[in-house]
Formats: C-alpha cells, structure tokens, sequence
C-alpha cells in the first residue's frame, strides 16, 4: 500500500534515528553518574549487586506470566475518539492518519516520566532496603507505557505473546546502541509479516521464553542494574533514583515511539 508524505518522512526520521548515537539525555546522565559508578564499584556490597540484577531478572521474566499484562488497549480507543476518530476495535486505528496517531501516543510520555520519578526519587530515600521494590515498580510503569503507545497506533500488544517484542524496546531504552536498534528493527520485521497476513506473532528466535530471550534479559540487567545499585548512596540516593528512572522513562518513550511507527508502516506496506 503506498504511503503518505508524512509516512515517508517517519521512515527517515526512524533511519537517522537507527543510526544514531546515544540521546543527549543518555549522555548526560552517563556523565553525570561517572562519579557514582566509581562508588559503586568500591563500596556496594556484591550481594547487594546480585540482589538487584535478580529483582530486574524476576520482573523481565513474569512477562511470560498473563497476570503481569494489565493494561486495558481500549483507553486508547477513547482518546483516538476525543480526536475525531471513529474506530470500533482497537485494530482499527492502524488504518487511520499517523500524524494523528503521533499526537496520541506522545500525550503518554510526560505522565509517565514524572510518576517513575517521583517513585524513583521515593524508593531512593530507602536505601537497600527499597531498591528491590522500585525495579519491579519502575518496569511496571515502563511496560504500561510500551502498552499504551502501542494501542495508540493500533497495536494491542498487552498480552504475553508479544514479550519478545517488548523486551526488545527495554533493551534499546537501557542500552540505546545502534546493535540493539537493528535487533529491535528486526524483531519489527518479524512482527509486521505476521499481522500483515492476519497470523499470530511468536517472536523473531524459536524456543521457550527464556531461550528467546536469555541474551536480551542479560543486556538489560548489565545496563540497568548497576544503575539502579547507585540509589543506595546515601543523601544522593533519591536524587539518582529520580534521575535514572526518569532518563530510562523518556529512553523507553522515544524508542517504543519509533518502533511502533516503523511497525505501522511496514504493515502498511505488507498488506
């Protein structure tokens, strides 16, 4: 299906964004927490470490687990009515212009950004004991928000069978190389033949979940956890909370941003 002007300025705008660098945010903050790395190497505990790479590792797991997915795709509905939308079924809202749909799915970020970072800056206050806690909460808001920008472009991706897609978007979020963009991209590939012909999506790698997804569980613990080990400075400690959890927010925003527009048009494109 041929695409739009404005469709054809996405696909570049998503090409100069797979061949880029690290966002300025990301840069900021690696700058920024040069100083706290260095701490954490020489005083935190390696049981601490281990304690939160097995928080992050539990909750990526329990994607595999229906009860973790509770977002409700219809809200999207009701905000692309407010828009002048009318769609019966959240599929729908794949057929319809993508400038309006942008518009939607960018309404979702700042929410999102300033509730991890309150919950970042308060789980911060806790030291150890709370930093178990804020991972799960933190990826817990995270997921919803891949959740509603997906519905916003029609895209109901709040059940278990589209984990490997999601996984792949917290991948890019926490480690935002080109790497984990082209692998994201492919994962898009895979995703866009299997709607395009109306079959269900099963992942780009075959196997169990945790075969599927061995490598990208390790690459999002390695850049997340020792980030979030920070927190248990003290006094630093809820501004690093707040900080990090709002850098991997609008991190996770941009890139479920992109991929979920290049999972519309090549879509497009396929049917």
């Amino acid at each position: 299906m041929r695409l739009t002007e404005h469709e054809r300025s996405v696909q570049k705008e998503i090409e100069r964004w797979q061949r880029g660098d690290e966002s300025l945010i990301a840069q900021a903050l690696n700058w920024a927490m040069s100083p706290m790395d260095w701490v954490v190497e020489r005083v935190v505990p390696e049981e601490l470490v281990d304690q939160a790479d097995k928080a992050l590792l539990q909750f990526l797991s329990l994607l595999n687990d229906a009860s973790t997915w509770t977002y409700e795709p219809k809200e999207a509905l009701r905000v692309a009515r407010s828009k002048g939308i009318e769609a019966e079924d959240i599929t729908e809202l794949r057929d319809h212009d993508l400038k309006i749909l942008d518009g939607i799915a960018k309404s979702y970020v700042s929410e999102n950004a300033i509730l991890a970072a309150v919950e970042g800056g308060g789980t911060g206050l806790g030291g150890a004991v709370m930093m178990a806690a804020d991972i799960p909460l933190l990826f817990g808001i995270n997921l919803r928000l891949i959740q509603q920008i997906g519905a916003a472009y029609g895209f109901d991706v709040s059940t278990p069978a589209f984990s490997p897609l999601v996984l792949s978007i917290f991948n890019v979020a926490a480690s935002g190389s080109k790497e984990s963009k082209n692998q994201a991209l492919r994962e898009i590939t895979v995703a866009a033949a299997a709607l395009a012909q109306v079959s269900e999506y099963r992942g780009r790698v075959s196997g169990t979940f945790r075969d599927q997804n061995r490598n990208l569980l390790r690459e999002i613990a390695k850049n997340i956890g020792g980030r979030k080990i920070a927190q248990v400075i003290p006094i630093a400690g809820a501004a690093i909370g707040a900080g990090i959890n709002y850098w991997f927010t609008t991190e996770t925003a941009e890139s479920a941003f992109m991929l979920f527009r290049a999972l519309y048009i090549e879509r497009k494109e396929r049917s």
